[in-house]
């Protein structure tokens, strides 16, 4: 009696804690115990997949004098260098070897993510692992017969807060940054995604490409301290060429794209509300297994609070994977490099040749309302009880054009995916 009551406090605090909150508060999963079990040695993120490819043998890092294994590593990833981003911010654990001068470089697929930086002695990868969330990781910057990985769980002191919805993740910031490079974070910073205003977004980056008279804090410093927040960003819009501002030839690339910049910032938040509703929905489930158990109930069956927490949590994920609170575009963006090109390129596309990859970069991002991430391995992990309720609560988030269309590209590309007509009879 005395377990059974225990349980039943808890799902009650729970659904009424996961019916109030947008995940942005204070609250931070465990991580030590739970269904889902972070602290275990990785196996199933793309980074401990190749380190496994690489003990045995299947493939080699090529050793590069000044790049180390930073191109080998992109190439073998598919990570394109066009995704490049280089950020002057002194907002990394090497921010010694950091500066407007000698800014970092982050290149990305939809998994991974890996910083470069000149002269460092480790190159810095996360990956997103399909349950677990971001894992950290960094590999010497020195030839060596068997290159490793080396699991870093000390970056979580950042990458597992509310800044990260709570669970070990991403997050791109926007900082004010002086002409050293050092961050002002008396005066506050913000955390970028594709609902973030463009007056808010990339301080303490470089951003290359055009986008009107929408202004940002990229490509500027603070220039009195006493008045922090009094960025000229005139002086940092609409830059097409860095070359005046700083040498890009030790770089893969002279771009720091702003649509790769976009890009960026609307996945790091993605995958941090993937991983968050993964550990929700996995503790409700958990939870109420047990409490079926005790009670003698079918194990299929959920109570109403956790079909109310299972309910909420699809909600917050449907709202962001169809773009329902993005900022609209007032002018047109357009890009620097081939990030646009390269990024289309990768599909898949149905018999009508749409993508839900393909940029619209007018009004909105994309052209077709749901995220690409939607095919990735994390979305696939979770649980059938979530995947169902992000469907239907995408489906009546969207207008009907863009419902019918999204929905059609998912049935001929997205394996598992439910057809409208399914959806909209429930």
């Amino acid at each position: 009696m005395y377990r059974m009551a225990r349980v039943l406090i808890f799902v009650i605090c729970v659904a009424a804690w996961a019916q109030n909150n947008d995940f942005s508060g204070s609250f931070t999963v465990s991580l030590d115990d739970g269904p889902v079990a972070y602290q275990l040695p990785p196996k199933d993120d793309p980074i401990a997949l190749l380190q496994a490819r690489l003990d045995q043998g299947e493939v080699k890092l090529e050793w590069d004098d000044h790049f180390g294994y930073l191109k080998s590593l992109l190439k073998t990833l598919g990570i394109p260098a066009s995704s490049q981003s280089l950020v002057f911010s002194k907002t990394s654990f090497q921010l010694s070897r950091i500066s407007p001068e000698m800014p970092r470089a982050l290149y990305f697929n939809d998994d991974v993510y890996v910083g470069w930086v000149q002269g460092g002695e480790v190159m810095e990868v996360s990956s997103a692992d399909p349950v677990r969330g971001g894992m950290f990781y960094t590999m010497e910057q020195k030839p060596s017969a068997k290159p490793r990985f080396a699991r870093r769980d000390e970056c979580l002191q950042c990458h597992a807060s509310p800044k990260t919805t709570g669970v070990p993740g991403h997050l791109v910031r926007s900082v004010y940054a002086t002409d050293d490079g050092y961050p002002l974070m008396t005066v506050g910073s913000f955390v970028t995604d594709d609902r973030s205003p463009f007056s808010e977004r990339w301080g303490g980056w470089y951003v290359t490409g055009q986008h009107g008279r929408q202004r940002h804090m990229g490509n500027v410093f603070v220039a009195d301290r006493n008045l922090p927040d009094k960025l000229d960003t005139d002086a940092g819009a609409n830059v097409a060429d860095l070359s005046s501002r700083l040498d890009v030839t030790p770089y893969l690339t002279p771009h720091s794209d702003i649509v790769g910049l976009m890009v960026l910032a609307h996945q790091t938040k993605l995958h941090n509300l993937i991983a968050r509703v993964q550990y929700e929905a996995r503790a409700a489930l958990a939870t109420q297994a047990e409490m079926n158990k005790i009670l003698g109930k079918p194990m299929a069956e959920l109570s109403e609070s956790t079909a109310r927490r299972l309910d909420r949590a699809a909600e917050i994920l449907a709202r962001y994977m169809v773009f329902a609170d993005e900022v609209k575009l007032t002018d047109p963006v357009v890009g620097s490099s081939s990030f646009v090109k390269d990024f289309e390129a990768l599909g898949p596309r149905d018999k009508k040749g749409r993508s839900l990859r393909e940029f619209d970069l007018k009004t909105r991002m994309f052209r077709y309302p749901c995220s690409y991430l939607i095919y990735t391995p994390a979305f696939d992990a979770l649980p059938a009880e979530i995947q169902s309720r992000v469907y239907r609560k995408m489906a009546k988030l969207m207008n009907a054009d863009d419902r019918r269309a999204v929905f059609e590209i998912l049935a001929a590309t997205k394996k598992g995916a439910p057809s409208l007509a399914s959806l909209q009879s429930d």
